[in-house]
C-alpha cells in the first residue's frame, strides 16, 4: 500500500545523507498520519540506505575474491522477517539464510530461490530437512545426531541440496556472552577442538562424498574482527586438511556466516563490509583465490543502520527531579534494550509534535515506555533537547530485530513499519511493510473464539 508523499521538495544538490533522509521521513510520517494517537509507534525504514549496504556488501568481496567464485550473500531472515524486505534484497542479489520453518516460508513468500537459500538451525526437524532437501536447498548439519539422520534422508532419495557440516572454532567470546556463538560450551555446530573431534569431522566427510560444504558463524555483535577472522581461518584450514585427506576437492564450499558488529554510538556505519573483506583476505589468503565458493550470512550489518522506530510522547513529567517522557515505544518494539541496557543502549533523537528536530538546551532524562513495570526505559539520563507532551521520540538504529522481536507484553500492539524514500519529484514517499496490529487481532490470538474451552472442563 503506498501513501501520499511529503509536498517538502529537496534542496538543489546532491541527495542527502542518512540523517537527514530520517528527519524528512519522520516529517513526513507524522504530516501523513502514519503516526498518531490512533498509531503511536511506527518503524521506518530507510530503503535507500538498505539498497547501498547490500552494493556495499557485493562491492567489499567483488575486490578480494577472484573473478569467476561462486559467492552467495544470504541475508539472516532472523534479523528483518519481513516479506517485502525479503524480497528487495533478492532484486539487490542478496538470498535468505532462514533457521525455521516460518522464516523459510518467508524467504519463499518473498519469491527467494531454493539455490539462494541456506537452511541453518540447531533443531532441524526430519520434516524440515525433508522439505529443504526436496526443495534443493542447501543444509548445515549441526550435529552428529542431525547427520546421521541425513545419512536416512540421502539413502531414501535424491536431492540436489548442497549439504555441509557446522563446525564451532571455539575461538573465544566477545563482549556479549550471549551472542558468543564460538565459544568452547556453545550450543552450535561440532566443538572442534574437543578431544577426537577433529578427527571425526574428517572420517565424517571421507565417509560422505555428498558432503561438500563446511560452515561456522564466530560472529555477532560485540565480537572483535579479529576474532571473527581467526574463525574463518580455522574452518578454512579444515576444508583444506579434508580436502587433502580426500585427495580431491571434495569441499567446495565455505560457508563463513555473517555476524559483522554494528556502530549503535553514531550515524557512522563501522566496520564496513570492506574493512572486513580486506581483513579476511590478510588474515586468511587462500579464502580468496578461487579454490572455494563463498557463502554470508549478515544480517544486523544490512539493516539496522536504516531502520527507526518512531513513538508519540503521550506525557512528560518528573521524579525525583529527572524529567521523563512517557511514550508509546519500550519493551514490546525494544525488549533486548529494555533488559539489558549495557549491551543493546539505543540512541534517542527528539522531534516536536510537527515531526521537525527538538532543538533547545540538553537536558538529562528518561524515555519510558507503556509497559507496567519500572524498567521499561529505552533509554535513561540521555542528554536531549527537553522533550515535551505531543512531541515524538524516534529509537535509532532499529532496522535489525527490533521489528521482529515483538514482545506482547501488556497486550501491546505490533506497531505498522513503513518504507521511505524520495520519489523522482523530490518529496518523500512511503509503502506499507506490515500492517498495524488490530485490538481484535491480539484478542484472536490470544484464544478469544475459544473463550468457553476451559469452562467445560
Amino acid at each position: 500500500m503506498a501513501h501520499d508523499t511529503d509536498q517538502t521538495p529537496l534542496l538543489s544538490g546532491p541527495a542527502p545523507d542518512p540523517a537527514a533522509r530520517r528527519d524528512r521521513a519522520v516529517r513526513a510520517a507524522v504530516a501523513q498520519g502514519l503516526i498518531g494517537p490512533a498509531t503511536p509507534v511506527a518503524g521506518l525504514l530507510d530503503v535507500t540506505g538498505i539498497r547501498a549496504s547490500a552494493a556495499a556488501l557485493h562491492a567489499a568481496f567483488d575486490a578480494v575474491t577472484a573473478p569467476g567464485t561462486p559467492v552467495l550473500h544470504a541475508f539472516a531472515v532472523k534479523a528483518t522477517p519481513l516479506v517485502p524486505v525479503l524480497r528487495l534484497l533478492h532484486r539487490a542479489g542478496i538470498g535468505a539464510e532462514v533457521a525455521s520453518p516460518g522464516e523459510l516460508a518467508l524467504a519463499r513468500a518473498a519469491g527467494v530461490p531454493p539455490a539462494r537459500t541456506v537452511l541453518d538451525s540447531p533443531a532441524k526437524t526430519a520434516a524440515e530437512l525433508r522439505e529443504a532437501l526436496a526443495l534443493g536447498i542447501a543444509v548445515n548439519a549441526d550435529n552428529p545426531e542431525e547427520l546421521a539422520r541425513l545419512d536416512t534422508l540421502v539413502a531414501s532419495a535424491p536431492t540436489a541440496s548442497p549439504l555441509g557440516l557446522r563446525v564451532n572454532p571455539q575461538i573465544g567470546a566477545g563482549s556479549i556472552g550471549a551472542l558468543s556463538t564460538a565459544t568452547a560450551t556453545s550450543k552450535f555446530g561440532v566443538a572442534l577442538r574437543d578431544e577426537g573431534a577433529r578427527a571425526w569431522v574428517v572420517r565424517a566427510y571421507l565417509d560422505r562424498p555428498w558432503l561438500t560444504r563446511l560452515h561456522t558463524h564466530s560472529g555477532s555483535q560485540g565480537v572483535p574482527l579479529e576474532l571473527m577472522a581467526e574463525g574463518v581461518r580455522a574452518v578454512h584450514a579444515l576444508a583444506e586438511e579434508i580436502n587433502a585427506a580426500a585427495g580431491r576437492r571434495q569441499i567446495d564450499t565455505l560457508d563463513i556466516g555473517g555476524g559483522l558488529p554494528v556502530n549503535f554510538s553514531s550515524d557512522e556505519e563501522t566496520p564496513t563490509y570492506a574493512a572486513y573483506a580486506r581483513l579476511l583476505a590478510s588474515t586468511v589468503p587462500g579464502l580468496f583465490d578461487g579454490g572455494y565458493g563463498l557463502v554470508t550470512e549478515f544480517g544486523r550489518s544490512l539493516l539496522a543502520k536504516h531502520g527507526t522506530t518512531l513513538a508519540l510522547v503521550e506525557y512528560a513529567k518528573e521524579s525525583g527531579g529527572r524529567p521523563i517522557a512517557v511514550t508509546h515505544a519500550g519493551v514490546q518494539v525494544a525488549t533486548r534494550t529494555v533488559y539489558a541496557p549495557a549491551s543493546w543502549p539505543l540512541r534517542i533523537a527528539a522531534y516536536d509534535a510537527q515531526g521537525l528536530p527538538r532543538t533547545g538546551p540538553l537536558v538529562a532524562q528518561d524515555v519510558a515506555g507503556p509497559a507496567c513495570f519500572a524498567g521499561d526505559l529505552l533509554a535513561e539520563n540521555q542528554k536531549l533537547p527537553r522533550i515535551a507532551a505531543g512531541d515524538h521520540v524516534a529509537a535509532l538504529d532499529t532496522g535489525a530485530y527490533y521489528f521482529a522481536q515483538h514482545y506482547s507484553y501488556n497486550s501491546l500492539a505490533r506497531p505498522g513499519v513503513y518504507g521511505y524514500a524520495d520519489g523522482p519529484d523530490g518529496t518523500v514517499r512511503f509503502a506499507t511493510v506490515r500492517e498495524p496490529q488490530q485490538v481484535e487481532e491480539i484478542v484472536a490470538e490470544s484464544g478469544g473464539a475459544l473463550r468457553e474451552e476451559l469452562t467445560g472442563l
